[in-house]
């Protein structure tokens, strides 16, 4: 999820510092400069925000699967006790 976050806001962020260094009419050089700190810094911005997301995604599906699956084991063991033995 890190991954996708940071491929989508890097370069989104550099197109947008282009476009307003173009706006601007500023200079070639600053403005790929600017644009390029821009990409650098909103990938690695994006890639933990993705990252964190991941994480918390997966414990919360963790968490919620364990409740269930020890709900499921206390039904059944309930059931258990309550089913007359066989007589042998």
């Amino acid at each position: 999820m890190g991954r996708a976050y940071a491929g989508t806001l890097g370069p989104l962020a550099f197109a947008l510092t282009i476009a307003r260094g173009v706006a601007a009419s500023s200079g070639v050089e600053g403005t790929i400069l600017a644009a390029s700190a821009a990409m650098l810094l909103f990938a690695t911005i994006g890639y933990l925000i993705g990252q964190t997301a991941g994480y918390l995604v997966n414990e919360s599906v963790r968490s919620q699967f364990q409740a269930a699956m020890a709900a499921w084991d206390e039904k059944h063991q309930q059931q258990a006790k309550t089913q007359p033995k066989p007589i042998t």
